[in-house]
Formats: C-alpha cells, sequence, structure tokens
C-alpha cells in the first residue's frame, strides 16, 4: 500500500535522507516542506496520511505548527509525529501526549519506515 507522508524539516540534508529512505524502502510518496508556512501551503493541495514535523525550525517552531494543525478541522485527524534532536526524556514524554510519536535525530534511514509504521499501527 502506497503511503502518502508530508515531511516539514528545515534541514535540507534530512528531508533528502527521509524522502529518499521512505521512498526507496517502503515505496511511499513523500512531500517536503522546508519551514511552516510552506508545510500549510502543501496541505493545501495534498492530503497526507501523516506529517512528520521537524520541532526546531525559524519562523514558526513545529509545536506552534502543530497547534495551528489542530485547529483547523481539515487537518486535526492528520497524525503528526515529531523529529527532535532534543533527546531529553521529559522533552519526549511532552511531545509524545501532543502527537502520535517522536522520533529522534540523528536516525537510522534503514530502519525509520517502520518506526512510523510502530507509531501509527500501520500494517502494510
Amino acid at each position: 500500500m502506497t503511503r502518502h507522508i508530508l515531511l516539514i524539516d528545515d534541514e535540507e540534508a534530512i528531508r533528502i535522507i527521509l524522502k529518499a529512505s521512505l521512498e526507496f524502502t517502503a515505496g511511499w510518496k513523500v512531500v517536503v516542506a522546508s519551514c511552516g508556512s510552506e508545510g500549510i501551503k502543501s496541505l493545501k493541495t495534498e492530503q497526507p496520511e501523516a506529517i512528520l514535523l521537524d520541532v526546531m525550525m525559524p519562523e514558526i517552531d513545529g509545536i506552534s505548527l502543530f497547534h495551528q494543525l489542530q485547529a483547523q478541522p481539515e487537518t486535526q485527524n492528520i497524525p503528526v509525529i515529531f523529529l527532535t534532536a532534543q533527546a531529553r526524556e521529559v522533552e519526549g514524554s511532552a511531545l509524545e501526549t501532543l502527537g502520535a510519536g517522536v522520533i529522534l535525530k540523528p536516525f537510522e534511514p534503514e530502519a525509520i519506515a517502520n518506526q512510523i509504521r510502530t507509531l501509527l499501527n500501520w500494517a502494510d
């Protein structure tokens, strides 16, 4: 089954690696955005099944963007997985209460599709 993911991350290397990894290892369609406003613009034309959202970004951080998405009827039911280099347990727990889960950076490109499947209970 082809899954559809929106990746919002300000780091170009992360976007390139994640997109290539998920498309190659899982066969998923991955749309990328380099900032929150670009991500919101993508959501006007894309209907992703999940959003991978970087926590630390300029302009608008991932948590603020998450709250914006939750306030909109058309995006509030899209599961969000946070991507973060902030490895402290307290922050990870706080993020998990907001979204579908947390994936820590650095991540293993060949294992990330399975991490996402597990967090979202996808059985494909």
